[in-house]
């Protein structure tokens, strides 16, 4: 097995005098431009990984006031570098390794301007450390000088911080540049040309991206100038409405990656087939014009924006996003069927999808992205995204299960299923433990699909606050207790420590098979294409094939949803009672 000293060679594959190798799982074309800055962002990732899986114990720990591992001020340090390097620097490392992948490697090209991607990469590097650091070196001045992800003015944090979040949010938009240089020059000369579907899915993610990044700019560069003094004052109405264009684009990034993410590794690992282009596209235009807008939801009090706006896009625009989401959450179940039932891969209702490929953790991270992310994360967001209902809820701990739902589980599981494809595939090593493979994504899925739905029951039933280091025993100067919330307190609280020892085991995986893994050679799929891959695609229409099975979980998916909307709906009749 190779050893430490071989980490060097983890950059290195066998390419043609052209830069080029040809992918044996997929089939691809892969410059080596492309493949090395994947592996670099990846990288990246995981270490920013590391560091917030480190404070999500020290976060999860307090939050169980069994333990109480933290006081108030430490608290909100530790709670902000968590929310940093998980919602952050995890995410939008991974998403440019996203847009990377989506877009020379699908299309078969090498990465144009890489030295824009370098330049993007130390830029953001440098702005993550100095986030870092100045979260870290509040705690001097106590609790109100910790930077959460808001940073709420008029409450004053350093400029240093201001300063290297913008610094960060202008290096991944250099990073991003590449990709869209990469997308003009396939479509220069050929406006006619169509991109396929991951490649179009990325370019989608990359406005987005652009769009969310350019908010937080504005919004972090217009409190920075405050905070060197430049302007005398700054209206805070004016900052809340930029900041949640980053504040809630960089969830919709997630999201966005993450499909991207389902349509592309449901096809290589488990034989999926398009559905339909046009329809699947669509959806990503819907996103285009309304996801962003789903923001709303975090200014339902707000008193500088109107009654009619919030309703407008509560409402109205928020049905355009959750269709688009509806559209996904039917195309890629039902690609899987079609495509596993052309290839005779399992009869019966479900068969198609028992007979799928369980043991690959590649598969088995992404199905439980799909589901978990369904259920947890976009149910809860629809229901959270409504005027009358966030109202009762919103600033509860049912919201951090909301976006632990997403991100935690969803985009977290989607990227796991990513990072073990890369390792296999273009760092070209084995495994160090298939067994400890396979187990991670079933772990984590488990603890962590619990840990959230203790922190919405928590939220709803209980109305136990989020962002307290301490409320269950009591809440000073309160005439009510939270003390009944405790017994569920002392569940998440066991299912946080074991979803994080998913994580670690993450981590060990990952690590251990770049560092230890057997090197794979030429032409071996290692493994990652039992029956399916994008070199069997099939020749039978997809319309001709049965679909029962993903009808069956649409309505299963469908009536759940239906319950736990009129279960809301019913709460909230209990907490604000009409009558004479």
């Amino acid at each position: 097995m190779p050893g430490l000293a071989n980490v060097t060679g983890l950059f290195d594959n066998d390419y043609d005098e052209d830069g080029f190798r040809q992918c044996s799982v997929t089939g691809l074309s892969i410059h080596r431009s492309a493949e090395r800055f994947v592996k670099l962002f990846g990288l990246t990732a995981v270490v920013a990984l590391v560091v917030g899986g480190v404070f999500a114990f020290t976060v999860a720990m307090t939050r169980w006031e069994l333990v109480g591992l933290l006081p108030e001020d430490g608290y909100y340090t530790h709670l902000s570098m968590h929310a940093w390097n998980i919602l952050i620097f995890w995410m939008v490392f991974m998403e440019i390794a996203i847009l990377y992948v989506g877009g020379p490697i699908v299309l078969g090209r090498r990465l144009e301007a890489t030295l824009l991607a370098k330049v993007g990469w130390l830029v953001m590097v440098a702005g993550a450390i100095g986030v870092n650091y100045s979260i870290w070196t509040a705690t001097d001045t106590g609790a109100q000088e910790a930077p959460l992800l808001t940073a709420y003015v008029p409450l004053e944090v350093s400029a240093e911080f201001y300063a290297a979040a913008v610094v960060f949010l202008l290096g991944a938009t250099v990073a991003a540049l590449p990709f869209f240089v990469t997308i003009w020059k396939e479509k220069r000369g050929e406006a006619a040309k169509t991109l396929p579907l991951v490649a179009f899915g990325a370019f989608v993610t990359g406005i987005i991206a652009v769009e969310a990044i350019l908010g937080g700019i504005a919004a972090f560069g217009y409190a920075l100038v405050w905070r060197l003094g430049l302007i005398g004052s700054i209206d805070p109405g004016i900052y809340r409405q930029l900041y949640w264009i980053v504040g809630h684009g960089t969830q919709q990034i997630n999201l966005l990656a993450m499909i991207t993410v389902w349509y592309f590794l449901t096809h290589v690992v488990g034989g999926a087939v398009v559905v339909s282009e046009k329809v699947s596209r669509s959806a990503f235009i819907l996103y285009l014009f309304f996801i962003n807008l789903g923001a709303a939801h975090h200014l339902m009090v707000d008193p500088g924006v109107s009654a009619g706006w919030r309703i407008f896009n509560t409402s109205y625009a928020f049905y355009g996003a959750a269709f688009a989401s509806m559209i996904h959450a039917f195309a890629i179940p039902a690609g899987l069927e079609a495509g596993r039932r052309q290839r005779g891969l399992g009869g019966g209702l479900f068969g198609w999808l028992t007979s799928a490929p369980w043991k690959n953790p590649v598969f088995s991270a992404t199905i439980f992205s799909i589901i978990l992310f369904g259920f947890a994360g976009g149910i809860t967001g629809v229901l959270m995204g409504q005027m009358q209902l966030n109202m009762t809820w919103h600033n509860t701990f049912a919201t951090v299960g909301h976006f632990h739902g997403t991100v935690a589980v969803g985009t977290t599981l989607a990227f796991v299923g990513l990072v073990f494809f890369v390792i296999k595939t273009m760092f070209r090593r084995d495994f160090v433990s298939d067994r400890l493979a396979t187990l991670i994504p079933y772990f984590y899925a488990g603890a962590m699909g619990i840990v959230v739905l203790m922190m919405m029951y928590i939220g709803i039933l209980y109305g136990v606050p989020r962002r307290t280091s301490s409320v269950v025993r009591n809440i000073p100067g309160a005439e009510f207790s939270l003390s009944a919330a405790a017994p569920l307190m002392n569940v998440f609280g066991v299912f946080a420590v074991l979803a994080i020892l998913g994580g670690v085991l993450f981590v060990v995986a990952a690590v251990g098979s770049l560092l230890f893994g057997d090197r794979l050679e030429n032409g071996s799929e290692g493994g990652m294409l039992p029956d399916g891959g994008l070199q069997t695609d099939g020749g039978t229409s997809v319309h001709a094939a049965d679909l029962r099975g993903t009808f069956g979980l649409c309505l299963i998916f469908m009536a759940t949803f239906v319950a736990l909307y009129a279960l809301n709906w019913f709460l909230l009749t209990q907490l604000w009672s009409i009558g004479a």
